[in-house]
């Protein structure tokens, strides 16, 4: 591209990247851990489910990726930020738009919903009827859109940060399997420690302002153009392919899990392990990525049949023959 060298768009992918995790740590405190793993996910051109309680900042880091970005060709009708909030009543043309008739003209002209955005948040998305679900399936999966029978392309940067409350139950439509399996991670927010509860504080005025000249912005071409960069650059060995088969058979063949995890589960999983690779300033992915994203792509994706077993130490278990396999093999090689 334009004559640069692998190691020269490698590095422009990852200044993308420091860019917008420097922004993200400007808004958002104690949170480093999540701010990657969401930067790795929209890199790799997927979506993120999180699991928190009211007050953890969710909205902060959402809007302030959003706010991140410059858009390079100006779309009046697409916002850099959407937050939608799920309830019951809601219907899926509250998301999506709606025809509108105009008596002067005697036609239909599609009014864009909410869902037209770079960045959406989707607060509390278990809260919604399956209609909707269905509709933000549709979106995620396809990047469109369908209204009175007509699809509706939507911008191929288009992220979704969608959020759950586990320990607020009543009234809630459990999000089905294949909803689940087209979020590329689940996180589960914990309370940041202490330090970083105070620094929340003590900054709380500088952190309304927006940064700095020291943080620029990024073009949404220069995502895009990441996007593509990661995956012909960083390289996944077949030793790394092999890996991730043999922990996918290793979690279908536990007596605890009644339905193991897709196909599909496996190819979303390599653009991930390639921008984390990336992040940590490699052009090829390690078993340490396999090893670090893995409870976050796998376990939100198994189905148990043991009700009280726990998904996330099914998946730990299952790494370990095939990353011991994956050792042995880079030793070889």
């Amino acid at each position: 591209m334009n004559g640069q060298t692998a190691s020269e768009r490698t590095a422009r992918a990852e200044d993308v990247f420091r860019r917008l995790e420097g922004r993200l740590r400007h808004a958002v405190k104690g949170r480093d851990d999540v701010i990657e793993l969401v930067l790795i996910a929209l890199l790799a051109d997927g979506h993120v489910l999180l699991e928190d309680y009211p007050g953890s900042g969710k909205t902060t880091l959402a809007k302030t990726l959003g706010e991140s970005i410059i858009d390079d060709i100006a779309d009046d009708e697409i916002a850099a930020f959407r937050r939608i909030q799920f309830t019951p009543d809601l219907l899926p043309s509250d998301i999506t738009g709606v025809s509108v008739f105009d008596a002067e003209t005697s036609t239909f002209s599609f009014r864009r919903g909410p869902i037209f955005a770079y960045v959406v948040l989707g607060d509390e998305i278990n809260r919604t009827s399956p209609k909707v679900q269905s509709a933000m399936l549709e979106a995620m999966a396809e990047k469109q859109v369908t209204v009175d029978n007509i699809s509706y392309r939507l911008n191929d940067f288009f992220f979704v940060l969608a959020t759950q409350n586990p320990q607020d139950l009543a009234g809630t439509y459990p999000l089905p399997v294949a909803q689940l399996d087209r979020f590329l991670f689940k996180i589960r927010m914990e309370y940041i420690d202490r330090e970083s509860e105070i620094e929340v504080l003590r900054t709380r005025l500088d952190r309304r302002q927006p940064p700095g000249d020291g943080l620029p912005r990024v073009y949404r071409a220069e995502v895009i153009a990441a996007r593509h960069i990661i995956e012909e650059e960083v390289y996944a060995s077949p030793a790394i392919l092999a890996c991730l088969v043999d922990i996918a058979r290793e979690i279908r063949s536990n007596p605890h899990v009644a339905q193991g995890i897709s196909t599909r589960s496996l190819v979303m999983a390599v653009p991930a392990l390639k921008a984390r690779a990336l992040a940590r300033g490699r052009d090829w992915v390690s078993g340490e990525d396999v090893e670090a994203l893995a409870p976050y792509i796998f376990a939100h994706r198994v189905s148990l049949a043991v009700p009280t077993a726990d998904a996330a130490a099914i998946v730990k278990e299952a790494l370990a023959r095939p990353l011991e396999a994956l050792a042995r093999a880079t030793l070889r090689g």
